[in-house]
């Protein structure tokens, strides 16, 4: 038994004539090298960060072994 499914696009019929309709602006896109570059910033931002708190704790629990 299948069932057939049909998708239709809905038209902008139903809006009332002569009343002014607002429009969302259209979404902002990045570029893909701005993509790249903030993505870079963060995960270099985020590996330094790791790293200087690795730094903190090593040196706290070396200098609480002695």
């Amino acid at each position: 038994m299948a069932t057939n499914i049909t998708i239709t696009k809905q038209t902008n019929s139903g809006a009332t004539h002569g009343a002014l309709t607002a429009t969302a602006a259209p979404a902002r896109k990045l570029p893909g090298w701005l993509w790249f570059i903030a993505l870079w910033c963060f995960g270099v931002g985020s590996a330094m960060s790791l790293g200087f708190a690795f730094k903190i704790l090593m040196n706290a629990t070396l200098f609480a072994v002695k």
